[in-house]
């Protein structure tokens, strides 16, 4: 094993770990798209919601025409069949109603039909886009993922996808309908009367006019809207982890505070985009009364032959006036129509925000190398590593683990050792420098050889809510319980399993709240034994735990590193001086490296002051 240093450790403060700025940290939000842009991003990530477009758009349009059939027949029964030049035609009326009725179910059905398919592509369409989003969470460098609250990155998984399937599944809806609708009874209206039409448009106007204007404030209204939703989410979910130190700390008024704050913040930003919504919605209202009024009043002056040079028939002006309604029904509902589709619109920006965030990792893939079975052997060349935007936290860093070798990595908090273990087990990539396993540069190891090869078991193993054994399982997914049984006795903890309620389908609770930390601890050291890694890298745990308890630990972690390479980020005495190399990491450099007799041997050293203040701490 070899260790070099040539920089002077005083260049760097101690515990130095300058994080990302706010902008190099910040998940894209996708602000700067624009709508038909962010539409066309998401259908390319959502494919699905394009499967048999043409065809729904037809039954679209079936069911547009079918709402005016009955203004149609209407106009029809009362010209043709009621005030005929013949007197009343009741043959000609009856086959009109039961050409209004056979329309009326055609149209039924097509809208049913078209209904049920957007209801299925967007499901299927927006299931893909979520789960896509989810994984690339994985994907993103743990720096953002650390910089980003866990609120605002859940939310945009679930609320804001959310919000687009609303609008797809409803708005989409009511969009293609009402378009429809609109331009069938524009059609119509001209038909029967263009000054009528005109009339109509005129009153509209203003309305249409604005709503560029208004689209770009709700836009920017609704992008609001969607980052309170993440910040309230985090603000609240957090001090539901962390209730234990809420209350231990007496803290609840203080939570209570910044969940108040971040509640008011999602109320006035919400307050302000249905504001803009309020005021284009009384806009529409008002541009329907005036378009009524002057139906109204130009269609009596046209019946009586003042105005145009038209005689309009009752039957056309009673047809006019059902047509207007089915002409502003949808134009006061695109106002609706228009604010879901921000909404939904700021939602997807934000989730395509995820996706465009680009993953530090690179998996090689099936072109990556694969490891031997058996102990690794580990180099560290020229390695340095720092965080965007700060000083390096790692510098120089030369080191050479033989295989089989146990390894303790020591140094003051914030030296760096544990971005060593990070580095080493691929969380982060050295901005400099490469890390070996026999050989082969981490970045070029396909990332299931890597982990199948390599496992780290971190200070605080994280547990689902679910059974002990479906916890272990994490290591080797499709183990047998003989094979969980076989790795327990393997690491000496076969009766401590024995002992548990319901054995390994004991239930452990949130995050292992049913364990004790001790026993936290043994369920990863487990999982870790499952998963028979040829290099294990291990943040020791600082938990405090009965004597008993330590001492099991103690055994089962001597029977872990049997056989296989091992790197312990140490805390304690007692792996130190168990390891065959201590490693000593000061301000981002290796100091020292060597036996743990020969280091403390050397006075002054930075090895021997933590030495001695382990001995003054514990005795």
């Amino acid at each position: 094993m070899s260790a070099h240093t040539t920089a002077d450790p005083s260049e760097q403060a101690p515990g130095q770990t300058p994080g990302q700025t706010p902008e190099q940290t910040r998940l894209s939000t996708g602000e700067d798209i624009g709508a038909w842009q962010t539409i066309r991003r998401g259908l390319r990530h959502s494919p699905e919601l394009k499967d048999g477009i043409g065809w729904t758009l037809t039954l679209a349009v079936i069911a547009s025409v079918g709402q005016v059939v009955i203004p149609i027949a209407l106009q029809q029964t009362i010209d043709n069949g009621l005030r005929g030049p013949g007197g009343p035609d009741p043959s000609y009326t009856a086959w009109l109603a039961l050409a209004a009725g056979l329309a009326l179910l055609v149209t039924s059905w097509a809208s049913y039909k078209m209904t049920a398919r957007l209801f299925s592509t967007a499901e299927r369409g927006l299931a893909t886009l979520r789960i896509k989003a989810f994984r690339h969470v994985h994907d993103l460098p743990l720096l953002t993922q650390n910089t980003e609250r866990r609120g605002a990155l859940v939310s945009r998984v679930t609320s804001d996808v959310d919000q687009v399937s609303q609008f797809l599944v409803f708005g989409g809806l009511l969009a293609v309908v009402s378009v429809g609708q609109v331009l069938i009874a524009t059609i119509v209206m001209i038909v029967y009367s263009w000054q009528l039409a005109i009339v109509v448009w005129v009153c509209f106007a203003p309305l249409f006019l604005s709503l560029r204007y208004f689209q770009r404030k709700l836009s920017a209204a609704y992008g609001t809207v969607r980052r309170q939703v993440g910040a309230m989410l985090s603000a609240v979910s957090e001090p539901v982890v962390g209730a234990t130190v809420v209350k231990a700390y007496a803290i609840e008024a203080r939570t209570q505070e910044r969940i108040d704050v971040a509640v008011d913040a999602h109320k006035a930003a919400s307050t302000r985009a249905q504001g803009f919504t309020a005021f284009s919605f009384s806009l529409g209202g008002l541009s329907a009364g005036l378009a009524n009024a002057g139906v109204i009043i130009v269609g009596i002056w046209l019946g009586q032959g003042f105005a145009w040079g038209e005689d309009i028939t009752a039957g056309k002006v009673l047809a006019f006036a059902f047509i207007v309604t089915l002409f502003v029904g949808p134009v006061q509902m695109g106002t609706q129509i228009l604010t879901d589709a921000q909404n939904a619109i700021a939602g997807w920006r934000r989730v395509i925000g995820i996706l465009d965030t680009p993953a530090d990792l690179v998996d090689p893939g099936p072109q990556g190398h694969t490891l031997p079975k058996g102990a690794i052997d580990v180099r560290f060349e020229q390695v340095a590593f720092a965080y965007p935007g700060g000083a390096e936290v790692l510098s120089d860093i030369d080191l050479a683990i033989p295989a089989g070798q146990r390894v303790a990595v020591v140094g003051e908090t914030g030296s760096g050792k544990s971005t060593i273990a990070k580095l080493l087990t691929r969380l982060m990539d050295p901005t400099r420098g490469r890390v070996l396993l026999d050989g082969i540069d981490l970045r070029e190891i396909s990332e299931a050889a890597l982990r199948s090869s390599v496992v780290l078991v971190p200070q605080e193993g994280f547990l689902f809510d679910d059974t002990l054994a479906a916890n272990v399982r994490y290591g080797r997914l499709g183990a047998t319980e003989a094979e969980i049984r076989e790795a327990a006795e393997a690491i000496g903890v076969g009766d401590w399993l024995d002992g548990l309620p319901e054995g390994v389908e004991t239930r452990v609770g949130q995050r292992g709240e049913s364990l004790s930390a001790g026993e936290r601890q043994l369920v990863a050291m487990l999982r870790a034994q499952l998963a028979d890694p040829d290099l294990l890298v291990l943040d020791e745990a600082t938990s405090a735990v009965d004597p008993q308890l330590e001492t099991r630990i103690g055994r089962a972690l001597e029977r872990l590193m049997s056989g296989r390479t091992s790197v312990t980020i140490a805390h304690r005495l007692s792996t130190a001086e168990a390891a065959d190399v201590v490693v000593v990491v000061d301000r981002g450099r290796i100091v020292q490296h060597g036996r743990h007799d020969e280091l403390v041997a050397q006075p002054g050293t930075p090895y021997a002051r933590l030495h001695a203040s382990w001995i003054a701490q514990h005795g």
